[in-house]
Order: C-alpha cells, then sequence, then structure tokens
C-alpha cells in the first residue's frame, strides 16, 4: 500500500529539530463543544462519553521535564492532542559513517564544543509544525496525494557547516547537501502544498538541506565554527579519501508524535 504508517518510534519531542521557532499553532474548529455555563461551581464535571473519546482519541506526549530531555528546552508549549509534525528522508548510518562522526565529536570535544550525536540521522524537507491528534490522518492523506508523481532519485553531502535554532537555545553541527539539491526542492513543492491546506509554515525560502550530525544545548555556534576547518579536514581526508554521504531518497516520511509514515517514490 502507498501509505504506511509505522509505529514504535520514540515521540517527536525526544528529537532533535533544527527550527522549532517557526511553528504555528492549529487553527481549525473543533469539531464539538461543549458548554458548561450554566452548571454551578459546585456541579459534579461529568465524564466525557466513551463514543467520543473513540472518536478523537488523543494520546499523551512525554512530560517537559528538561531533566527528563538532556537539558533541552521545549520551543513551543505543550498542549494535550497537539502534535510536533515533521517530513524528511531517513538517512541509515552504516559503519564509516559512524567511524567519521565520533572521530568529529572527539575534536570538537577537544576545543570545547561537547557534541551528542542524533539518535537517529535524516534529511527534513518541511518545517516542525503543530498539528491536532485528529488531523494527522487527513495531513498524511494530503501528502499522499501531493506525492504521487515524485520519483526516487540519489542526493549526496560532504560539507560541514554549523545550524542553529532561532532561539539559540542549541547548536547543530550538520553536512549540507552538494548534489541533489534540485530534486529536493521539488519534494520540498509537494510538501509545502500540504503545509499551506493545513494553514501551516512552509519551508524555507532558500533552505540549505542537509542531514544533521550531532548537537549540544546552548549557543556555541561561534566556537564551533572555530574549529569547522579542521573538522572537514577530517572529511576531506578520511581513510582512503574525502568521505562522501550517500542518501538514497526512496521513501520519505512524516513523524506526527509517536507516529511514522511511510512514502515509497516511484522507480
Amino acid at each position: 500500500e502507498f501509505l504506511t504508517m509505522l509505529v514504535g518510534y520514540s515521540s517527536s519531542s525526544d528529537e532533535e529539530v533544527e527550527n522549532p521557532s517557526e511553528l504555528t499553532d492549529s487553527t481549525g474548529k473543533q469539531a464539538i463543544c461543549y458548554n458548561f455555563s450554566m452548571l454551578s461551581s459546585e456541579s459534579v464535571r461529568l465524564p466525557v462519553p466513551g463514543c467520543l473519546l473513540a472518536m478523537f482519541p488523543e494520546e499523551e506526549e512525554p512530560d517537559n521535564d528538561t531533566s527528563l530531555h538532556d537539558g533541552r528546552i521545549r520551543s513551543f508549549k505543550h498542549e494535550r492532542g497537539n502534535w510536533a509534525t515533521y517530513v524528511y528522508f531517513p538517512y541509515p548510518p552504516d559503519e564509516d559513517f559512524m567511524e567519521l562522526l565520533e572521530e568529529l565529536l572527539e575534536v570538537a570535544g577537544a576545543r570545547g564544543v561537547l557534541l551528542t550525536q542524533q539518535r537517529e540521522f535524516h534529511l527534513s524537507v518541511s518545517q516542525t509544525v503543530v498539528l491536532k491528534h485528529h488531523w494527522i490522518q487527513p495531513f498524511t492523506e494530503s501528502l499522499k496525494g501531493s506525492l504521487t508523481s515524485c520519483k526516487r532519485f540519489v542526493c549526496s553531502a560532504g560539507s560541514l557547516r554549523v545550524y542553529s535554532n532561532a532561539e539559540r537555545t542549541r547548536t547543530f553541527l550538520g553536512m549540507e547537501v552538494s548534489a541533489g539539491h534540485a530534486q529536493l526542492a521539488e519534494i520540498m513543492k509537494m510538501v509545502d502544498k500540504t503545509m499551506i491546506e493545513f494553514r501551516l509554515d512552509t519551508f524555507y525560502k532558500d533552505p540549505s538541506f542537509h542531514v544533521s550530525l550531532a548537537w549540544c544545548v546552548g549557543d556555541f555556534t561561534a566556537q564551533l565554527k572555530e574549529c569547522l576547518k579542521e573538522l572537514q579536514g577530517l572529511v576531506d581526508h578520511h581513510e582512503e579519501g574525502a568521505f562522501l554521504l550517500t542518501l538514497d531518497c526512496q521513501e520519505l516520511r512524516c513523524r506526527a508524535g509517536n507516529k511514522t509514515f511511510s512514502f515509497p517514490l516511484q522507480s
């Protein structure tokens, strides 16, 4: 089936997103409203009927306690039923990549920047937006329709670049795409169509497509840039030659909270 839902991933609140400050609140109307204005302050609160709970199941996301998230701070207020959502291509790391990453983290640490590697690696083609739980299905169905004519392609990256979120509360070391930018831009346009349909923020006007490698809490942009040339040297002279991250873009994914949806592209 063209649209597949993968279950079992960690909640997106545990993932590192480059630009959470660009989040917009959902503006859709609630499907069902209750008016309790006639009840006195001493009235007993009635339980919501089970049939209604089944229509709009509200699953809980993890607590916002920073001690549970390595000191990271949520960039938007968590409300029950709101799910952080983004669209991306997954990058499955190989042994060569992980060895290089270990070297990069070691050198950055020696220069005073203690980076934590990403729990998983991906290339984003959307901002992180907020969806109501009952919007997830129509949102993914819209994505499915937009991507029907998109074909599989390969992109590559080899240049390191420093990124930070808009609030400067997190700093990232990423590897920027050098080949495949045009194809990624086309995918981005298709994703933007769905974002516009749901009145959500589209991706950036001049995006820097990249795979985030590692991150740290706080603004360490200047310190990381100071040793960027040395770090790039590790990439350019890795073992037998320059390391090139190659990403087979055969399957686009959308993560909404702890739900992940897969969209295979045409061969």
